[in-house]
């Protein structure tokens, strides 16, 4: 998903269409720009190039990065991309995706190799523990290499930062120096959160020790702000002064969000519905540091097939990884996009409808004003310009035509193609081939072993026997799959099936052995008149 929209492209944006568009990311943008409108010495510095809107990011690399992740930049950069049209791109942007790596390991995500040598290492920043994979110096980096992969796959424009680096390399020195003069406002901040044993032993500041590198959840002894250090008591009780610059502590998280908002200067940072409360608090500390908190909201949490949370420790749900093996990119930005504030399974029975829909919005795009392509999802996945090409055949019917079949490669599923669309082959239309390559491994991997086939009821088979009987009167070569749909309609309703999707629910769970499928005039035109007549009689002699 492209990161920018084409320069021209805004250039020919009206502000009575841009004014009219309502989609979230052009809602979320108005707040970016309103912000900055309190701020006009900013809008000078934006406008001399000075400085940047800054839109963040963050992760967490003590799990694999998983489709939440991804989820949260594809929805961030959509809001980017819509400020830049609002504004008319008068003013530099940058997206900051910022990894939380100097974080202590907690406990063992149980979806990794090597147990034993992550559980040996428990407590120490996430940089400071060898990779379980043996592929990288570390555990987080391994994680960050997955996570950079996959948004350089997208074609995100994005900085990557690593709490790590910017700790050791004093990024974050004059601002950690300010929080620990300010120390008293932020335990005000934070004590009424906690419970009574964590109030006795909390500290924004968490020393790593020098003496086992584990990352301390220890009170602060003594506080001397004018030399920038703190007294800590170490895991063998000796107490140790240590400056809070250069690496050598690591800030508690809500604050250490707070430090990062005014660190960064960010305008912009969305979060999980989970996080409601955490973004207050660490908007409040924020403002002792001296910084306005950013814009943003709280979108809902992705569900797995049983309805709990993903989560990373777990690697339940699905995996950018795993979507990609069985559809388009765009197919996923979509999902994205749509109701980022309702609560959504995210599993792979969701794939086909986001792949149809994204080809159905893609289809509308041309014949709308230019109002209604704002609002049209495509221009949000591409960044104002999506691409002409279209799917000819749905991702539905694609996958019925593979079960019907049986088919296994993609020579054989094009034979029915060619035959219903001569015009078509895999060399014009590109993107129909990578779609038929698609239907075939999701077919064999959540099609196949769930297929279920049962047999019809009396009422049923005397309808598929009519159906059967109608169908032989038609030219064997029948291609016109409204002559086909209309049959098949007729077909219902002369056997009392009201409403008539329950006809059309019998003939995909008989037939196809599942209880959805595509238009089915339109799958016996390319299935063929004969084929379907051969499915029948054998559903028939069951």
């Amino acid at each position: 998903m492209p990161s920018r929209s084409d320069p021209e492209f805004l250039s020919l944006l009206p502000e009575s269409a841009l004014n009219e568009a309502r989609e979230w990311p052009f809602e979320q943008a108005r707040a970016v720009i309103a912000r900055l409108g309190r701020d006009p010495a900013r809008c000078e510095r934006l406008a001399a190039g000075e400085e940047a809107v800054i839109f963040e990011t963050g992760y967490g690399p003590s799990g694999l990065p998983h489709i939440g992740t991804f989820g949260e930049v594809v929805r961030t950069t959509m809001v980017r991309n819509a400020f830049r049209a609002l504004s008319n791109d008068r003013w530099p942007t940058r997206l900051i995706a910022f990894s939380d790596d100097m974080d202590g390991l907690r406990k063992v995500p149980g979806n990794l190799p090597n147990q034993e040598l992550l559980a040996g290492h428990l407590g120490k920043p996430l940089t400071a523990i060898p990779d379980p994979f043996g592929t990288h110096e570390s555990f987080a980096h391994h994680n960050n290499a997955r996570l950079r992969a996959f948004l350089d796959g997208f074609g995100f424009e994005y900085a990557f930062r690593s709490s790590t680096e910017i700790y050791r390399a004093g990024g974050f020195d004059a601002t950690l120096l300010r929080m620990l003069a300010r120390f008293d406002e932020i335990m005000a901040v934070m004590l009424p959160t906690l419970g009574p044993e964590r109030r006795a032993s909390y500290s924004p500041f968490l020393p790593i020790s020098p003496k086992t590198g584990r990352v301390l959840q220890v009170p602060t002894l003594e506080r001397f702000p004018d030399r920038g250090t703190i007294v800590f008591a170490d895991e063998d009780g000796e107490r140790i002064e240590t400056p809070v610059t250069g690496g050598r502590i690591k800030v508690q998280w809500k604050p250490d969000w707070a430090l990062r908002w005014a660190t960064f200067g960010v305008d912009y940072e969305m979060s999980g519905k989970d996080l409601i409360d955490s973004v207050k608090v660490s908007g409040r500390i924020c403002r002792i540091l001296g910084a306005a908190p950013p814009e943003g909201f709280n979108y809902e949490l992705f569900l797995d097939d049983k309805g709990e949370k993903i989560s990373k420790s777990k690697g339940n749900g699905i995996s950018v990884e795993d979507w990609l093996r069985h559809a388009s990119p765009e197919s996923l930005s979509l999902y994205m996009m749509q109701k980022p504030k309702t609560a959504k399974r995210l599993y792979f029975d969701v794939i086909p409808r986001a792949v149809d829909e994204y080809f159905q919005h893609l289809a509308s795009f041309p014949a709308q004003t230019l109002a209604q392509r704002l609002d049209n999802p495509v221009w949000h996945i591409h960044a104002g310009t999506p691409p002409g090409e279209v799917l000819p055949i749905s991702f539905a019917l694609l996958l019925n035509l593979v079960s019907a079949a049986n088919a296994a490669t993609k020579a054989e599923l094009w034979g029915f193609i060619a035959r219903y669309s001569p015009g078509l082959t895999p060399e014009n239309s590109p993107v129909l081939d990578r779609h038929v390559g698609y239907a075939l491994q999701y077919y064999e991997n959540f099609v196949r072993p769930a297929k279920n086939f049962r047999p019809p009821d009396a009422r049923e088979r005397a309808a598929l026997a009519g159906l059967a009987a109608g169908l032989r009167v038609l030219d064997p070569e029948e291609k016109d799959s409204e002559t086909i749909q209309n049959l098949v309609y007729a077909i219902g309703k002369d056997h009392g099936f009201e409403p008539l999707r329950i006809w059309f629910q019998a003939l995909y769970e008989t037939l196809l052995g599942q209880s959805q499928g595509p238009r089915f005039g339109t799958f016996v035109a390319i299935f063929g008149i004969g084929r379907t007549l051969a499915l029948i009689e054998s559903t028939l002699a069951t």
